[in-house]
């Protein structure tokens, strides 16, 4: 059994209610609920975490690498295209991960094309709605099975 991590970002607490046209209407909970189920039916755990505050989600970053955790699942949301202590704490941290978002941010506005972390990640999970995370993490799981 493998400890992954789900992460998200700043305003991902208003999934379901902000702009539904972009985003679905899965709430947050909706989404960790079904990743907990994903994960577990194939005998993995999964935590989540979600902070409006870079700091905070640094800190869960960090708290990871003495906790098992053997893969990290992260939707940076607002913060991919700004945060670079993300990236360095995903470095630092040495914790394979994939980056996931809803939407495509390549057909969204010229600054979110450019991601902070999509060079350092195992995977890139794009614009597939809330099934962007069911894809990314049956690929973890998959890739799990076969180490």
């Amino acid at each position: 059994m493998s400890s992954l991590l789900l992460i998200h970002g700043p305003n991902l607490n208003l999934l379901g209610t902000r702009e539904p046209e972009i985003y679905g209407s899965d709430s947050l909970e909706d989404i960790n609920a079904r990743m907990r189920l994903i994960a577990e039916s194939s005998g993995h755990e999964l935590f989540s975490f979600q902070s409006n505050h870079e700091g905070a989600l640094v800190d869960r970053i960090q708290q990871a690498a003495g906790e098992g955790i053997c893969h990290i699942l992260i939707n940076p949301a607002a913060y991919t295209h700004t945060s670079v202590a993300l990236r360095d704490a995903l470095l630092a941290v040495g914790i394979p991960f994939t980056e996931i978002h809803l939407s495509n941010p390549h057909s969204r506005e010229e600054f979110r094309h450019h991601s902070f972390l999509s060079d350092i990640a195992q995977g890139v999970v794009v614009g597939f709605g809330p099934q962007s995370y069911d894809v990314a993490l049956t690929g973890i799981i998959n890739a799990l099975a076969h180490h």
